[in-house]
């Protein structure tokens, strides 16, 4: 098999095992900030530094919340058993300046637990693990698009970056931001990112004999918690979400 296929085909593996993979990647970071805060037993982790790591993930969250708000219905990585799905290029808003902002958005999220580690060894595996991983990922997308959209996709592709944005190529959105999609979409991203920073945070003072738990972490992950379920039962049970996109 020709290295373009063999990186196209573990591109496409890799994408539909995406929500799999990261979990033992936090469980390795899990183990990382185990054993930095057993080296360092005796000292009193900075509250600022934790803000700023959520803060980090935040970022990321708030990335895919613009991106997935302006998208068009059945773009932006969606596929199927039988494959990827692209009804529409996204060319505009976000994607004027980037080419992939979701997985930017995503390098974003799980930067902030990797911070969170303080194990600057971990820190750069991650980064390099993230690079390899959505590499491919992004040469199958690429490589599907082009193939589907000929012409108009080298065109854009040859102008906006890949995962570095370009700020001043920004052009309006096609469409206006639907809180419906970013809710149906994205309601697990917020509860998420505060349970894995409490989850840290409360294994760190355990570890230090401390009873200093940073109560930011634990009332985000509680409020956030009941949002989820909330909307869940509002999906499950009414046609609320339910759009044209």
């Amino acid at each position: 098999m020709a290295l373009k296929e063999e990186l196209e085909k573990q591109g496409n593996w890799l994408f539909k095992h995406r929500s799999i993979l990261p979990i033992g990647i936090l469980f390795i970071g899990l183990i990382a900030f185990i054993e930095t805060n057993l080296q360092k037993k005796t000292l009193d982790c900075i509250i600022y530094y934790e803000f700023f790591y959520l803060l980090v993930s935040l970022v990321g969250l708030g990335i895919r919340i613009y991106t997935v708000g302006h998208n068009p219905k059945n773009t932006s990585g969606r596929n199927t058993a039988d494959g990827q799905v692209a009804d529409t290029l996204n060319t505009t808003g976000i994607y004027s300046i980037v080419r992939n902002p979701l997985y930017l958005g995503n390098f974003f999220m799980w930067l902030g637990p990797a911070l969170m580690t303080e194990n600057i060894w971990f820190i750069i595996s991650f980064i390099l693990f993230y690079w390899i991983y959505y590499e491919r990922i992004i040469f199958a997308e690429e490589q599907f698009l082009e193939r589907k959209f000929g012409n108009n996709y080298r065109v854009w592709a040859d102008k906006v970056p890949v995962f570095i944005p370009k700020l001043e190529m920004f052009t309006g959105n096609s469409l206006s931001f639907s809180i419906k999609k970013v809710i149906k979409k994205e309601k697990n991203g917020l509860f998420a990112i505060f349970l894995i920073f409490m989850v840290f945070d409360l294994i760190g003072e355990w570890i230090k004999e401390h009873s200093h738990y940073n109560m930011i972490f634990m009332i985000g992950c509680l409020v956030t918690m009941l949002m989820y379920i909330v909307l869940k039962i509002i999906k499950t049970r009414t046609s609320y979400l339910e759009n044209n996109r």
